[in-house]
């Protein structure tokens, strides 16, 4: 569905090409989900499991930052995980203010099931590009996430 806004021809290219991109993300993660390949987790708390999984021990603030989310929801999330032992508060030895995250064994036992499955249903869903244009559109979905 194009924009009804009317404005300059850039106005409406970029509104255009806004609502595509944020309607193929939103469908691509309905579709997802439907599969059920997450488990009972949500994204974030899969998210958080897989930056723990693959980059270790962090604070909370290093994973917000990493997936983008408030300091709120983040601190929701993880005390979510704890209440079901998949990750760990630490308390830093250097600075007793700053508590590491640290996954469990349950925590590590879990994204290794759920992780492979979820990488499954990414790729099939992808293959509707061929890799080249996966390519492409990860290259620029890279320049305008970090444009400044």
């Amino acid at each position: 569905m194009p924009t009804h806004y009317t404005g300059t021809v850039e106005e409406i290219i970029a509104l255009n090409t806004f609502i595509k991109l944020t309607r193929a993300t939103e469908s691509l993660n309905a579709r997802l989900a439907a599969k059920g390949t997450l488990g009972n987790l949500t994204i974030t708390q899969f998210g958080v499991l897989e930056v723990l999984y693959h980059l270790g021990p962090m604070c909370q603030n290093e994973i917000g930052a990493k997936l983008l989310k408030s300091g709120g929801n983040i601190t929701l999330v993880i005390d979510n995980l704890e209440k079901r032992s998949l990750v760990k508060r630490q308390a830093s030895p250097e600075d007793r203010r700053r508590r590491t995250i640290t996954l469990t064994e349950t925590g590590r036992k879990l994204i290794q099931e759920v992780l492979p499955v979820h990488v499954q249903a990414i790729t099939a869903e992808m293959s509707v590009l061929n890799p080249q244009e996966q390519s492409t559109l990860a290259n620029l979905c890279l320049r305008l996430g970090k444009k400044d």
